[in-house]
């Protein structure tokens, strides 16, 4: 009785196996007929090669403010942001949007949401999870598409 069930589950096992590696033989078999090709964005240039740089997009100092495309994206930059420190001991940004400053300024001020902290407790300062701006917030500028896309900007946004 014993050696018929061993027998039964060898013959299990080597069935198992034999499947197992028909189905990888074959999933090999058609990556390779249909390979994927796929580029970086350094082009064909090999890893161990000095890429060109692209020419550096100017911000200019100061341009209307582009329309937010879905709801709470973060607003983009409308100025120049070259030089500014953004660190645990300083951000720049804060001297011209804090709640203190934006009206002399004429900045936009900072989002109420940037001083709750991830327990929604409302805190005097801004929150360290929302402290370095440059996280979420970019300059803005027009150029051309790193990449192909269909986006479409949601509902009433874009406009």
């Amino acid at each position: 009785m014993k050696s018929k069930k061993a027998v039964s589950l060898l013959l299990s096992a080597l069935m198992g196996v034999a499947v197992y590696a028909n189905v990888v033989s074959a999933n090999e078999e058609k990556i390779t007929e249909e390979a994927v090709v796929v580029e970086s964005l350094r082009g064909s240039t090999g890893i161990e090669e000095s890429n060109v740089l692209p020419e550096i997009k100017s911000v200019p100092k100061n341009q209307e403010r582009f329309a937010l495309n879905y709801v709470n994206q973060p607003p983009m930059i409308p100025h120049n942001i070259d030089g500014y420190q953004v660190n645990q001991a300083n951000n720049t940004c804060l001297e011209c949007h804090d709640v203190d400053v934006y009206r002399k300024t004429g900045a936009p001020r900072v989002s109420p949401t940037h001083f709750m902290d991830r327990d929604n407790r409302v805190l005097t300062e801004v929150s360290a999870r929302r402290y370095f701006c440059l996280q979420c917030h970019v300059p803005q500028a027009q150029t051309e598409e790193l990449v192909e896309n269909e986006f479409v900007p949601a509902g009433k946004f874009g406009q």
